[in-house]
């Protein structure tokens, strides 16, 4: 790989965006969407990416099931979690992992009359359980984000197939 090449991945990893990369790497501004593009469609380059993303991987520990966990944690969590028996909240250093893991707030207000501290109020604020199911029902496939249309081919007319066969070749067209 040469030098520039390198870079790009480089400037790669920090995004994941090949136009911003190429110009990062000093590509044209003008060019650099299909040089960005050309750049992953190289081997070389791809073995690089694909290296550098396990070494980053491996040094950081952050994988694919690390993160499915991690929205499983709060997608499936059990607010009670958050409390004591007598239905008190638990303090921040009783919370167990998957507790701590959904909270993504905590506020603490300590009220006070004329010097006298009255008491506190806590606002505790959950991660987004929603979010987390979407994700998860996205990378296990439950959802189809993309419409499909089909057509029996068969049943249209000589005129409706060459109608057909020249928008897609205008949708083709450069």
């Amino acid at each position: 790989m040469t030098p520039k090449q390198e870079e790009f991945v480089r400037q790669f990893l920090i995004d994941l965006n090949a136009t911003q990369a190429a110009i990062r790497a000093g590509y044209s501004v003008k060019t650099a969407n299909e040089q960005g593009a050309r750049l992953l469609a190289n081997v070389s380059v791809q073995r690089a990416i694909s290296g550098a993303m396990d070494r980053r991987a491996k040094r950081t520990e952050i994988t694919a099931e690390r993160v499915l966990q991690e929205f499983a944690k709060i997608a499936f969590f059990d607010p009670r979690g958050l409390f004591n028996e007598d239905g008190s909240p638990k303090s921040v250093t009783e919370l167990d992992d998957d507790a701590a893991a959904s909270v993504a707030g905590l506020d603490v207000v300590e009220l006070y009359d004329d010097g006298e501290k009255l008491g506190q109020v806590k606002k505790i604020k959950l991660a987004d359980k929603l979010g987390a199911l979407t994700q998860i029902g996205r990378h296990l496939g439950m959802f189809n984000d993309k419409l499909q249309v089909t057509q029996d081919l068969s049943a249209l007319s000589v005129e409706e197939l060459v109608a057909l066969d020249r928008i897609q070749a205008k949708l083709k067209a450069p």
